[in-house]
């Protein structure tokens, strides 16, 4: 098995203070990013659209807060009679946690797709997510917000009835708020892809194609 080189615990020290360094610097600029991302001006978004919760119910654009001041929207690829799932949007909804921290910072975070309630539902109950699931089916709340049929992660902040887009990001940007991924990027074989620089050796397969649907690794456990 290819791995890394065995040294001594001194020599280990050494290794892991002079990565501690550079660990702390990124740190301090991820600071940096997030003191300026606090600073970005908003838009204002038109409050005219509505949407279907989980439970049916038809909302507002402000009805998406549930009383809370901001809000996180994960915009998954689900569209209305689409017969595949995104490998991708699934396992990054795998990766919500319990809201209990954010909900106490008066944040909640919620999905949104394009696809019906009713085509929603039995992916909802076949992976066991309980993270509200809205529906913009039938508005072009998607399009307005330029996501172009693509998945991304939209943040909104309430004041009264007004709503404001803060922030977007996609691709990467979604990757690397993933809690697996930011795990495997702490072990030596890293996420295994072939994007990334790894010696030589190394297990290494095209990007993403590992990522299954969780109850599809039954058949694939590795060990």
């Amino acid at each position: 098995m290819n791995r890394p080189a065995v040294v001594s615990a001194e020599e280990w020290k050494s290794a892991r203070e002079e990565l501690l360094t550079k660990e702390k610097a990124l740190t301090r600029a991820l600071d940096a990013l997030a003191a300026e991302r606090r600073r970005m001006p908003m838009t204002r978004l038109p409050t005219g659209h509505t949407f279907t919760a989980p439970d049916g119910a038809t909302v507002d654009l402000p009805g998406l807060f549930d009383g809370y001041r901001q809000v996180v929207i994960y915009h998954h690829m689900l569209e209305p009679g689409q017969d595949w799932l995104c490998n991708g949007c699934s396992s990054f909804t795998d990766n919500i946690a319990d809201q209990s921290h954010l909900n106490a910072r008066d944040t909640r975070v919620i999905l949104m797709s394009r696809a019906p309630q009713e085509e929603i539902a039995p992916v909802r109950k076949r992976f066991g997510w309980t993270v509200p699931w809205y529906s913009s089916y039938g508005t072009t709340f998607n399009d307005d917000l330029g996501l172009d049929g693509g998945f991304g992660l939209s943040v909104l902040l309430r004041d009264g009835d007004e709503v404001f887009r803060t922030y977007f990001t996609n691709g990467r940007g979604v990757d690397r708020l993933r809690m697996d991924f930011n795990l495997l990027d702490l072990t030596p074989y890293g996420r295994q892809e072939e994007w990334e620089d790894s010696p030589d050796g190394w297990p290494q397969t095209p990007t993403m194609q590992w990522i299954r649907h969780k109850d599809e690794y039954a058949t694939e456990d590795p060990r």
